[in-house]
């Protein structure tokens, strides 16, 4: 039986072929061979998921999860159906305005259906044919290269279980999914096969169904008591639910879960929450909270519960980075706004040390094994006595820890913001001058030719005046809070250096809507950056200093306020004023570098990206790079490697060379070439090329120079960016030795060469640990 054709669907499909073409980045595709039928190629559809916060959206569907398939040809013209959709992408309170309490009760209508939100991963079931089905995850089919099983793989066993104990067969669950033309959404809860944040124990394991999709270009998805009727039919977990009338309800059942966390003696991750958009909808009023969706369409939101589940997030992620850092926590480089509670810094802390003690414990940790038992361990240890004195003695370093580096009291401090436009630091500079009286200078408001160093000449002046100076600028770069570093490195007693710091640690584009968005509220009641209503050039300033922004480094302040971009003014200036008294933390200097790098400014998915796409690449890379960007192993902070600590004695002018370069106040900036990737089924690498100067011209000091000649040509020749590493029992030292064997025969069986357009990329050397 051939599939009844829709020709909107068959359109949709062809935009995103054309959406593609024209702009790779933003939307990309992968084919499979089904395995049920390996006639039939199945695309499956990415989108770029910064994009989906946009409106107008770039996209023709927001659906998130969207597998298709070539019909026959009628004629000249390609026919295409909808295999299998997802859910159209929703958002979690206030993560974007439309989904702000406020917004969602003048947009949205009851009912309010609330499902149990499962922590696991996403199942897609459809039907190939009415009696073949295709099992996906939430973007791939079938086994992936390197693992023992794929998460479709385990989604398709578990189905096959719980089809067999209902007493049903694939082939009638192929035949109601295709008369009806529905997707199976189901989330796959197993810890023997992948452990998440929350425990599902073997008699709660399985397929949990949580709705019933038409696999069509709208979102329609059945209602959850039809979806529950349907689970206990055909086999599956059935996902609870609970109805309420209004968005206070709504906020105020949630809020009242939130607090223990479990619903109907389950731990929960929170709810989805599903409705309609009312009419009128809030869009056709306009403002930050206009919805992007017409009246009367199918709405979904989130509520997440922070504790404990962000949390225990918090500490699983913390896990993986020491694991690659060898429990190194300077290494590890851990985000200052994770660190924030005194059990996370206490886990922290506890799980380095058995890092060191006993690695192979974790040996399976970044395969999804062995992390709710470590935090079962970890809490145990908390209710312990001795994990008990531990909590008490980093209470005691924090508390005790106001003085200088030689025991002397600090004098007077300096307020500097690190942050970008639009983040508020102004509004909070005022108000903290206005509650305490501290003295203020802002940069937008020099108008010398040099205004860098009348900003701090002012700050100095000040300095004579008040004990505390806010030096309210953006500080968005390492030389801005170097320059006030400089201003005070001789004071007696020492100056504090105090962060107000924004750390960028929310999606980018939700970054730039937040911000832009308040730049467009204040209009033209700014010195030099004003809203553009028309071209929204204001937009481009703020994404530019997004990308050029460089992160708060521990040696760089004496303590620091982490801020949050999402917070409400009000909350902002109380996060301000009740760090102010208490932040005073001296921090420990950085330990001696055990290498010096380049630090490539460059972001390695979106460039690459593009190269893997093309037809001609090897499988072996194309699957490499499909893998690397599936567990998130791109590598973020890119970096070329050129002289280590345990080679300095063999090139001990180098080391000098680099090591002046990484003191420098403001580093000369190097450029170089990338024209090749080349990888192995281990390690990834893109080959470093044509190494100079950027601008010879400014280089004063001529050090930039002095390390371009102390550059030995075999270390020139092996200079490379490691991309990525299949896991993390590879060590990245590997990605050198492949370079240097690929520039000894570049036709090399073992080694895959990828080309890339030429790309040119900028950066300083920096000393690493």
């Amino acid at each position: 039986m051939a599939p009844i054709f829709d020709a909107d669907d068959s359109e949709l499909i062809e935009e995103l072929f054309r959406l593609h073409k024209s702009k790779p980045k933003l939307v990309r595709y992968s084919e499979y061979n089904a395995p049920a039928a390996p006639e039939m190629i199945i695309q499956s559809w990415k989108m770029n998921e910064f994009k989906y916060y946009d409106i107008p959206s770039p996209f023709p569907t927001l659906a998130r999860g969207l597998f298709t398939t070539e019909l026959d040809k009628e004629g000249k013209a390609r026919r295409y159906r909808i295999v299998a959709r997802g859910y159209d992408k929703f958002f979690n309170i206030g993560e974007v305005p439309w989904t702000a309490w406020g917004s969602l009760e003048s947009h949205t209508k009851p009912p309010y259906l609330l499902t149990l939100k499962s922590n696991g991963c996403i199942i897609f079931a459809a039907a190939l044919t009415p009696s073949k089905l295709l099992v996906t995850s939430k973007h791939s089919l079938g086994p992936v290269e390197g693992q023992p099983e794929s998460h479709a793989e385990a989604g398709e066993r578990w189905l096959h279980r719980h089809l067999e104990d209902a007493g049903k067969t694939t082939q009638e669950f192929a035949k109601v999914l295709w008369d009806n033309n529905w997707t199976a959404i189901l989330e796959l809860c197993d810890d023997s096969f992948e452990e998440h944040v929350l425990p599902y124990p073997p008699e709660k394991a399985g397929l949990r169904l949580h709705g019933l999709n038409e696999c069509s270009r709208s979102f329609k998805t059945m209602p959850p008591d039809f979806v529950i009727a349907f689970a206990k039919e055909w086999g599956f977990i059935p996902t609870p639910f609970t109805v309420l009338n209004t968005i206070p309800e709504v906020k105020s059942f949630t809020e009242e879960i939130s607090e223990t966390g479990e619903w109907q003696g389950e731990a929960l991750e929170g709810f989805v929450v599903r409705t309609t958009v009312s009419e009128p909808p809030t869009g056709s009023r306009g403002g930050r909270g206009a919805s992007p969706y017409k009246a009367g369409s199918s709405f979904f939101f989130k509520v997440k519960f922070d504790e404990p589940y962000m949390m225990y997030r918090d500490w699983r992620e913390a896990t993986k980075r020491l694991l690659t850092a060898n429990g190194s926590i300077v290494a590890a480089n851990i985000s200052k706004s994770k660190m924030m509670r005194p059990e996370t810094r206490l886990y922290v802390d506890w799980v380095a040390k058995e890092i060191k003690r006993d690695k192979m414990q974790f040996k399976d940790y970044n395969k999804g094994k062995g992390i709710i038992g470590t935090r079962n361990r970890f809490l145990a240890y908390m209710e312990s006595e001795t994990g008990k004195k531990g909590q008490q003695e980093l209470e005691h370093v924090q508390e005790n820890a106001s003085g200088s580096a030689d025991g002397k009291k600090f004098g007077k401090t300096i307020i500097m913001p690190v942050a970008i436009p639009g983040c508020g630091k102004t509004t909070i500079a005022v108000a903290l001058v206005h509650l305490f009286g501290f003295g203020h200078t802002q940069s937008d408001d020099v108008r010398a030719k040099k205004a860098g160093p009348a900003f701090i000449k002012n700050v100095k002046q000040l300095l004579q005046t008040y004990d505390v100076v806010i030096a309210d600028k953006n500080n968005h770069l390492r030389q801005h809070r170097q320059a006030l570093r400089d201003l005070v490195k001789k004071d007696i007693p020492p100056t504090r250096l105090l962060a107000l710091n924004w750390s960028l640690d929310l999606p980018l584009s939700t970054i730039a809507r937040i911000c832009g968005d308040r730049v467009y509220e204040r209009g033209d009641r700014h010195q030099t950056l004003r809203a553009d209503p028309l071209v929204k050039t204001h937009e481009d300033v703020i994404w530019h200093f997004i990308n050029t922004a460089e992160e708060l480094a521990d040696n760089e302040v004496d303590a620091s306020i982490e801020m949050d971009l999402t917070d409400s003014l009000e909350d902002a200036i109380e996060r301000a004023v009740n760090g102010c008294p208490e932040a005073k933390t001296k921090i420990k200097g950085p330990p001696p570098p055990r290498y010096f790098g380049l630090m490539a400014e460059v972001g390695l998915e979106h460039a690459l990206g593009p190269a893997f796409e093309e037809e001609n690449v090897p499988q072996k890379a194309k699957e490499l790079w499909q893998h690397l960007m599936a567990d998130q192993r791109v590598a973020k902070r890119p970096h070329v490697t050129v002289v280590h600590l345990k080679t300095r004695e063999e090139e001990p002018n180098l080391w000098k060379t680099c090591e002046t370069l990484h003191k420098l106040s403001s580093p000369p900036l190097f450029k170089f070439a990338v024209r090749n990737v080349v990888c192995n089924e281990r390690i990834m690498a893109a080959v470093v090329e044509d190494l100079e100067l950027q601008n010879p011209e400014q280089d004063d000091g001529q050090h930039g120079h002095e390390f371009l000649a102390t550059l030995p040509p075999d270390i020139r020749s092996r200079l490379h960016i490691t991309v990525g590493t299949k896991d993390s029992s590879v060590n990245p030292v590997e990605a050198k030795e492949m370079v240097e064997e690929w520039r000894k025969n570049a036709n090399r069986e073992d080694i895959v060469t990828v080309p890339v357009a030429e790309l040119r990329v900028s950066g300083r050397i920096k000393g690493l640990v």
